[in-house]
């Protein structure tokens, strides 16, 4: 099922565009069996507020855009954690790239793949995600080879549901995705997409250093939660 909720025409800025999300994904609220993997680095903010709004843990799920060396927004394929790789054909009949070119994309996307893995993951221990539901977010979907290596890379451990939830998206990426998963939810859809940051008001970089904080937070927020209450005597 596809939910597109078209009232939104601009987000103020990433956090916002989270908040849009909480209310259609507000079945899984609270739920243990459900966990919110945000797709650095932009992802990170939106799913945050995502997973605080309704209780849930969160977690991270590295991937990268191989960009085409003359377009680099532009993806020809992605790679995700666990060796998955997607390629766009669609990309590469629009701007041919020899052999040896994808290949040097490639090797610097993994190198930067497994850089990250390390900096944000840290002591984290490995994704755990058979018979889970899994909530993939991101900011904003293009070509949607991110996320679709992403979804592949969930697929692989055997989860119970994908959804996949982004503020903004295409319709063509879209429906591409709804073929791959249970749930795609994403409130804008504008029939000429333009880029991701053209549809927020303030749409900076995200940097390593808030990943790590947003993270953090996360973890405080979840052990907050799982602390028992101290309760007053009778």
């Amino acid at each position: 099922m596809i939910q597109n909720l078209a009232r939104q025409t601009t987000f103020a800025n990433r956090c916002e565009a989270g908040r849009a999300l909480v209310e259609p994904l507000s079945e899984y609220a609270n739920r243990p069996d459900v966990i919110v993997l945000a797709l650095p680095r932009g992802g990170v903010p939106v799913a945050y507020e995502v997973a605080t709004a309704l209780g849930l843990r969160l977690d991270l799920l590295v991937v990268r855009k191989l960009g085409v060396p003359s377009h680099p927004e532009y993806a020809m394929g992605a790679i995700a954690s666990g060796g998955i790789r997607i390629v766009n054909d669609d990309a590469l009949q629009a701007y041919p790239i020899d052999r040896a070119r994808f290949e040097a994309v490639l090797a610097q996307e993994t190198r930067e793949l497994l850089r990250r893995e390390k900096q944000y993951r840290g002591n984290r221990p490995p994704l755990q995600l058979k018979d889970q539901v899994v909530i993939l977010v991101d900011d904003g979907l293009a070509t949607g080879a991110s996320m679709m290596a992403a979804v592949h890379a969930v697929r692989a451990q055997a989860p119970s549901r994908i959804v996949v939830a982004v503020p903004v998206s295409p319709p063509d990426t879209l429906d591409a995705l709804y073929a791959e998963v249970e749930q795609v939810i994403c409130p804008l859809v504008p029939e000429r997409m333009v880029s991701v940051g053209y549809w927020y008001l303030d749409f900076p970089q995200t940097t390593d250093e808030e990943v790590m904080a947003f993270m953090h937070k996360a973890s405080l927020n979840e052990a907050a939660s799982d602390s028992p209450r101290e309760r007053g005597d009778d």
